[in-house]
Parts: structure tokens; sequence; C-alpha cells
């Protein structure tokens, strides 16, 4: 790995740990409801709405409360957002006449929002109008990251209980995610990513003269605004269809260290709001600790396979410059302004947060590279992960982790005071076994029947890692994608062997977007009901630390071995496979 690649990587985790401390520590004061400089800014506003909610947003609500209402907000959304982009058409600020998508794709696209997974089947600059993209599209960012956030504290709240069953307000908790956390930062990104020349317009589509003659339609559209929610919330949608690689939405370096950092901040920084909520930092620190080596080891494993390309391109002779002067280096599909280091980075991040943005084109990675991305989801995306979705699902592997520990030393396992008795872990292989169940299921579905024949453009191990990595990124709720899986062709284009095989591509994913967000969600939550009952007993000689290095590699441990025994049998149909392989796919 050259020199380059480790300065980049050891300076954007450093500035990440600098910013995702301080952070952590805000947004404990705002679920404590401590003062903030931002009451007198956003005061008012959230007490129109706790006007507008009336006596809902003040009662005290149990789990299984909570977890009713965040359902029902969950299906109201989808059902605002199905009914806008279906009747986009008419609807104003629609400068190029867009009709609306198809009802498959159309279904799997709110689904995709309201779950906070940004899959696209469609292209964004040629599908969507501006109201969509901002009115629907770019709200849902918000509220699918505000839900996450907030079922993430009422799971703490439960963890941290002394008796009782309230695990707070979903209503408190979702507004002031938004209003506090998500909106402010929202708008600083939004004027950063302005000043570097993203653009924010609602003019139509302009003719450009490229070099090479002839005219060129660009569009255009409100990017900057969209852009910094997508990455904040770990959303991750592209305003057009090459996402952050095409320069109206990453125009610079300095765009693209920004846009990656935002990435990972807020699920980075409620590890800290964690830590600071149960009254025990140390336990914060471990687990950030876990994450980052994680993020690291991908990071690494992926600039490393890319700087050096693949067996298939050096049996082929093909010797691609690297973005360090070297040779070598596979840059298919990467931007050359931002080179491989770039590229690697942003892959590793974007995938171990539920974010579906890139920078480059994830099906043109050699096949180690592109089982970075893999690995990372299959963890469960709990490597920082979405907001607060990323950390309620380490919680599992911890309660997890901490459940096999107490059974090595024949001691009832405990967590933070908490006894894990049979409940809690019945719930917790719930949330941990519902996502390889259904991916597996999903895809071996896919690559055998000949409805999901259509979707797949490639042959051989390409064909089924594209479709490995479609329903492991949906179920998920991650977005990203190997180019070439499609649930959204024209009825006659060529070769398209019938809509049925395209609308399987569009059902069956909404199913896995739905699956992969809800059940582990409930399941969080009736895990922190039943620990908000349950009285703290004191440490004693024998307790097991899970703020010490020893546990944190325990846990690393048990992340990667449930991910491994799950995934590896098909991981070597697919990336590893072609990784070692000399052909070129």
């Amino acid at each position: 790995m050259s020199a380059n690649a480790v300065l980049q990587i050891a300076f954007y985790l450093g500035v990440l740990t600098a910013l995702a401390v301080p952070l952590g520590s805000y947004m404990a004061r705002v679920y404590e409801g401590e003062r903030l400089v931002l009451d007198r800014v956003f005061g008012p506003l959230e007490r129109l709405l706790y006007r507008v909610l009336g006596g809902s947003a003040e009662v005290e609500q149990d789990w299984k409360s909570y977890a009713r209402t965040v359902v029902i907000f969950s299906f109201v959304s989808w059902m605002a957002l199905y009914a806008l982009l279906r009747s986009q058409g008419p609807l104003p600020f629609n400068p190029e006449g867009f009709r609306a998508a198809s009802w498959d794709v159309t279904f799997n696209t709110t689904t995709s929002f309201v779950t906070n997974t940004n899959w696209q089947f469609y292209g964004g600059e040629t599908t969507m109008s501006y109201l969509s993209q901002m009115a629907g599209l770019a709200v849902q960012n918000f509220l699918s990251a505000g839900v996450g956030m907030a079922v993430l504290v009422a799971v703490i709240r439960g963890i941290r209980g002394r008796g009782g069953s309230s695990l707070g307000n979903f209503w408190r908790d979702l507004i002031r995610s938004v209003l506090y956390v998500l909106l402010p930062l929202a708008i600083l990104g939004t004027l950063i990513l302005v000043s570097q020349g993203v653009i924010q317009t609602l003019s139509g589509t302009i003719d450009a003269s490229p070099l090479g003659g002839g005219t060129q339609a660009l569009a255009l559209g409100p990017v900057a605004s969209q852009e910094a929610i997508k990455q904040l919330g770990t959303n991750g949608g592209g305003f057009f269809n090459v996402n952050s690689a095409y320069p109206f939405e990453n125009p610079t370096a300095f765009t693209n260290f920004v846009e990656v950092l935002f990435i990972l901040l807020i699920p980075a920084g409620l590890v800290f709001t964690f830590g600071r909520m149960v009254r025990s930092r140390r336990q914060g620190w471990a687990l950030y600790a876990a994450m980052a080596v994680l993020l690291v080891g991908g990071i690494v494993a992926s600039t490393v396979a890319e700087q050096n390309g693949s067996p298939a391109q050096e049996a082929a002779g093909v010797e691609v410059a690297a973005s360090d002067g070297s040779t070598g280096g596979n840059l298919e599909g990467k931007e050359q302004r931002n080179g491989i280091a770039a590229s690697s980075e942003w892959v590793a991040a974007t995938s171990a947060a539920s974010n579906g943005s890139v920078n480059s084109a994830h099906g043109a990675l050699t096949g180690i590279g592109g089982l970075v991305p893999l690995a990372n989801m299959m963890t469960g995306e709990v490597i920082f992960g979405g907001v607060g979705s990323g950390l309620y699902g380490m919680l599992l592997f911890v309660l997890l982790t901490v459940f096999i520990a107490g059974l090595m030393v024949g001691r009832t396992p405990e967590y933070l005071g908490k006894k894990i008795e049979a409940r809690e872990i019945k719930l917790v292989m719930i949330g941990v076994l519902v996502m390889p169940l259904v991916v597996l299921t999903f895809t071996a579905l896919a690559v055998s029947t000949k409805y999901g024949a259509p979707s797949i453009y490639n042959p051989g191990p390409q064909g089924f890692s594209e479709t490995l990595y479609a329903y492991v990124s949906q179920t998920n709720n991650n977005g990203s994608a190997f180019a070439g899986f499609t649930g959204f062709v024209q009825p006659n284009a060529p070769g398209n062997a019938g809509s049925y095989g395209i609308t399987f591509a569009d059902l069956m994913g909404g199913l896995a977007l739905f699956l992969g967000r809800f059940p582990s969600m409930i399941a969080v939550l009736a895990i922190a009901g039943s620990l908000s009952g349950k009285r703290i007993a004191p440490a004693g000689p024998g307790t097991f630390r899970t703020d010490s290095p020893t546990f944190v590699v325990l846990l690393l441990g048990v992340i990667v071995i449930v991910g491994a025994l799950t995934f590896f049998p098909a991981l070597l149909l697919g990336p590893i496979v072609q990784g070692l392989s000399t052909e070129l796919f």
C-alpha cells in the first residue's frame, strides 16, 4: 500500500474521531433535554409541533407502544411518498415533464427511502422531478434517519433504566433528532458544498459544448441540499445516476473528503452519545475501537486489492497507472481525479454505514476489492452502520458476546449490571439471523429461477456477485450496487425476457428492504423493554468487564465468525473465485 494511501486513512480516521467526540456529547444533551444554543432557533418550531401532536407527544411509551408508533409512522410516510411519486407528472417543479415511473419501480423506491436505504433502480436525472426529489426523497432522508436515531435512544434508555417500562416518547425523540441534529448539520453541509461548486438550482437542463464538438444536455437541480442530508443521514441516494462520481455532486478533492466524512460522522458520534447516556464513557470508547478496527481493515484490504490489480488483469497483460504513479492498479470504474486510495476509502466507509453512495463503480472492483463492501454489509452493517441502526445492531452483537463469555466462565451473563437471560438472547438471535436468512433465500431464488434472470447482466461469478450484492445491500438497508443488476428495463428493450423478471426484482427487493429494517428494529426495542424493568446489580470480582481490550477482541471475533460462517460459501461462489481467477468476467 502506498504512503499516500496510509496518510489518507490516518488523516480521515483522525478527523472523524476529533469531530465525533464533541458531536456525541452534544447529541446526548439533545436527548437528555438539556439547554442548547439552538433552543432559540428551533425551540418555537419544536413547541409548535408538540401542540399539533397534542397529548401523544407527552405520554411516556413502553416498548410496544414505541414500536407501534414507529411502524405506523413509517407506513404513513410510505403512503405519502408513493402517492407523490406516482402523481409527479402534472405537479409543479417538473421542468423536464417527467412522468411517474412504473408502479413496481415506485414501490421499490418508496420502500427504499422510507427504510433509510435509498436503493435506486432508476436514474435520478431522467426519472424524478424536482418536487419528488425535494418534497419526497429529501424529506424521507431526514425522517428515516430520524427514526433510526429515535429507536437507538429508546434502546439506550432501556439499557440504563432502573425499573419501570418507559423508553421515552417517539415523537419527541424524532423531532429533536431532526431539528437539533440533522437539520443544522445539513444546512452547514449544504453551504460547504455550494461553496465548492456543487450545484443548487431549480433551472432545467442546459446545453454544453464538449471539446469534441456538438452539444450535450446537462441536467441540473437542487443537488447540494440533498447531497448533504443523503450523506449525513446515511441514506446515499444520488440526485444523478452515477451518484458522487459525478462532478455536479462531488467536484473537488475537498468535497470528496467532506462527503465521505459526513457518511460516518453521526454514526460515530452516536457511539459516544451511548457512552455518556449510560454514564460510562469507557463503554463508548470500547465500541468505537471495535468499529474503527473493522473499518480500517476494510479500507486497507480494498486499497491493497485495487492498487495491485487482479490475476486476470495480469494474465491479460493489462497495465494501468495507479494514482501514485506506479503501475498495475485497477482504475476501471474509478474517477482519475479521485484515484484508488480515495475510491477505496469511500468503498469501505459507505458499506460500513447504511449508505449507498459511491464515487466509483463497485461493479468494476477486483474480486477481492468487491469482497470488502460485501463483507462490511454482511456484518449487519454494524461497523458504525446507519444513523441509530448501526449502533443498536452492534448492541445485539455485544449482548451475544456477553452471553458467550458468560458460558465460558459459568456465570449468568450481565451487561452494564443487567442480567441477560433467555428472553433477551432469543430476541438477539432474531435480530441477528433475519438478515442472512433473507439474503441467502432471496439470492437463491433470483439465480435459480427464470424470474431473476432478466435482472442479471453478467455471466459467471460476476453475475452471481451482482445478485448477492443486490440482496445483501437491500436487506441491510445500504443501497449501493454492483452495476449490471437492474429492476428498471424498458418493456421492449433488446434482451429483455419479459416484464415479469423486472417486476420480480422490484418486489423481491422491496420485501427485502422491509425485512431488513423492521424485524431487527422491533426485536431490539423488545430487548430494551425487557432490560428497562431489571434492577442494576453492582459489579463484583467475577464480573466480566465490557469496556476492556479483552472484550473488544472477543466482540470482534464474534462479529467476524458469525458473518464468515453464514456467508462464506456464498462468497466462494462469487468474489473469491473471481479474485483468484485468471479469466476476465
